[in-house]
């Protein structure tokens, strides 16, 4: 797949900014001081971007290249970035958050299980490896919760299409949501057990640590300001240093249009999450339920939800919103006042606890495309790209990541060979029209998803 006309320097029009402090990160205890890339260095592999591609790939190449050096840059901080921006959910059925019941036919579902579970058995075997505590990944499923007739028939229709491909859920009522959640708001649930909900900086962070003791370089606070083609190798600079390397895998998801790569193909959606303060024990004995569990919205529009126990105590995460965003930040004042929403929405599930505070907001970045395609392949010569994960960074990110090594080394294996089968990402319309278009349509769906939001 081209992402482009061929050119033999690349500036990076902008750098990445996020923002808000992602509870996730916020809980940990603090990282070691960054390293980041210093004078003139080389590789035999170059990996941009420590999230869930770019670590995913890392891994990948020392599995296939057990002497070779692997370097991976990263903008910031390792589980900063939109790794660790997500509400953690590894999800193995299918997702598509621009369909109405997240599917997207048969035959395109059966194979995105596949590789949405061949990427969750990858993370499992580094999790194994690497000796990431059980908060880090929790094999626990999640639930699609409806509060509206429309989202109950939404999960109805969800469910039809779980049991054509032979996939089995389980319906929850009303009394269930309770028991589970505490809340009365749901009118039902639809349980699937393949998802693992991820503490995602946790898992982000424990992954680099472990790639670091297999000889992985990690450099960050490193952005790549600049990429050149010298014929037989890539030049990446940073601030304060330069690398150099025959192969190169772009694992920076919509940050890749900042490059010049995949013009007017990729569209940069913020979606926005707030987490509470910790519950008190008076707060526990009200609200009820169970300590752990994880919901998505039957409507792809709707608020997602975590009860989380762990780093941090026991907390709720509400997570909802989205706005386009052509120059792939967000402003303190939008974050503050879609925020409010958060509050609204966690007040009509859990009006019990109304004296309880959100402690962190923040803002994480999606890269979508029109036709829901991932941006992957081989760019330009020696060039990788492994971005345009539609929303699923984690699990689509993974195994972006692992096809995106595989291809490099020269080993496609079949998962990369149905990615290189995809068509390219669809163009948009030029700027103001997908500005106006993609706001009033993000509009429209969040009004239409009613009691979902």
């Amino acid at each position: 797949m081209k992402a482009g006309p061929p050119a033999s320097l690349r500036t990076a029009r902008r750098l990445p900014k996020d923002t808000g402090l992602p509870a996730w990160y916020a809980m940990l205890p603090a990282a070691d001081p960054a390293i980041s890339l210093q004078g003139k260095q080389t590789a035999d592999w170059l990996v941009l971007g420590a999230g869930f591609a770019g670590l995913a790939a890392a891994r990948r190449l020392r599995q296939l290249d057990p002497k070779g050096r692997i370097v991976v840059l990263e903008a910031s901080r390792v589980g900063l970035g939109p790794s660790g921006r997500n509400s953690g959910f590894m999800v193995d059925l299918p997702h598509n958050l621009q369909s109405s019941d997240y599917g997207s036919g048969l035959e395109a579902d059966r194979a995105l299980i596949q590789r949405n579970r061949a990427a969750i058995e990858f993370a499992r075997q580094a999790v194994a490896e690497y000796g990431l505590p059980d908060e880090a990944f929790v094999p626990w499923g999640k639930v699609n919760a409806a509060a509206s007739a429309a989202g109950d028939a939404h999960n109805q229709s969800y469910s039809a299409h779980l049991a054509t491909l032979g996939e089995s859920c389980q319906w929850l009522d009303a009394g269930d949501m309770r028991a589970l959640t505490g809340s009365s708001y749901y009118r039902s649930g639809l349980f699937t057990p393949g998802t693992v909900l991820i503490q995602p900086v946790q898992y982000i962070r424990g992954l680099a640590e472990g790639l670091r003791g297999s000889a992985v370089a990690i450099y960050e606070d490193s952005p790549v300001q600049a990429l050149h083609n010298l014929g037989q190798a890539w030049r990446a600079t940073t601030p304060h240093g330069s690398l150099e390397s025959p192969r190169v895998i772009l694992a920076v998801n919509g940050h890749a249009s900042s490059f010049g790569f995949y013009k007017r193909r990729l569209i940069h959606v913020m979606l926005y999450a707030s987490m509470s303060e910790p519950l008190g024990d008076a707060a526990l004995r009200v609200l009820g339920g169970q300590d752990f569990w994880g919901i998505t919205p039957s409507d792809p529009m709707g608020s997602s939800l975590r009860r989380i126990n762990g780093h941090g105590g026991q907390r709720i995460l509400m997570r909802n919103r989205f706005s386009y965003e052509p120059g792939l930040q967000t402003s303190a004042g939008r974050l503050e006042r879609l925020s409010l929403d958060h509050d609204l929405a966690f007040q009509r599930r859990f009006p019990m606890l109304a004296g309880l505070k959100m402690q962190y907001r923040w803002a994480g970045r999606l890269c979508l495309s029109w036709n829901s395609v991932p941006a992957f392949g081989e760019i330009d010569s020696g060039l990788f790209s492994a971005v345009c994960q539609n929303g699923l960074g984690s699990v689509q990110g993974t195994m972006a990541g692992i096809c995106a090594a595989e291809l490099a080394v020269g080993q496609p294996s079949a998962h990369a060979e149905a990615l290189l089968s995809e068509p390219e990402p669809s163009q948009i319309p030029p700027e103001p029209l997908s500005w106006i278009g993609a706001n009033a349509a993000l509009r429209w769906k969040e009004w239409r998803a009613g009691a979902e939001l």
